[in-house]
C-alpha cells in the first residue's frame, strides 16, 4: 500500500504542467487582444487563438479565432523554447522563440536566422 501511494505521488509530480501551458493574453495588436491556449502537441507545444477582445475587454468575432498561432515550440531549458510563430495579418510563418518567466512570456518571430526579431510580451490569464 505504501509503495502504491509513493508511486502515485511520483507520477503526479511528473505530470505537472509545463510553464508554457495555459491561456495567454497577447499585447494589443490592431486594437485587439487575443487569448491563446497553449497545450502539448507532438514533442513540443502549440497555441491556438481561442478568443478575441477589443481593448476595452469586450469579446469580438475574428477570422483568426481557432487558428494555430504558436507551432511546435520545443523546450530548451530555463523557460526557453524554439519553434514557429504564425502571423495571420501577413499570412507568414516565422522562426519563433519564447521565454517564460512567471506569468509573462516573451514571444518572438524572427527572420535572417534569428538576427531580426519582433517580440510581444504575453501575460498568463489561466
Amino acid at each position: 500500500m505504501l509503495i502504491a501511494l509513493a508511486a502515485t505521488f511520483t507520477l503526479a509530480g511528473m505530470a505537472a504542467a509545463d510553464p508554457i501551458e495555459g491561456t495567454w493574453q497577447t499585447q494589443p495588436d490592431e486594437g485587439r487582444v487575443g487569448h491563446i491556449q497553449i497545450t502539448a502537441c507532438g514533442n513540443g507545444f502549440c497555441g491556438t487563438k481561442m478568443r478575441t477582445f477589443d481593448t476595452s475587454g469586450t469579446p469580438v468575432q475574428s477570422p483568426t479565432d481557432g487558428v494555430q498561432i504558436v507551432r511546435s515550440m520545443v523546450p530548451k531549458g530555463d523557460g526557453r523554447y524554439t519553434g514557429e510563430v504564425y502571423r495571420p495579418s501577413n499570412d507568414k510563418v516565422y522562426s519563433g522563440k519564447a521565454a517564460v518567466s512567471g506569468n509573462q512570456m516573451t514571444l518572438s518571430g524572427c527572420v535572417a536566422g534569428g538576427l531580426i526579431c519582433k517580440s510581444q510580451t504575453w501575460v498568463k490569464v489561466q
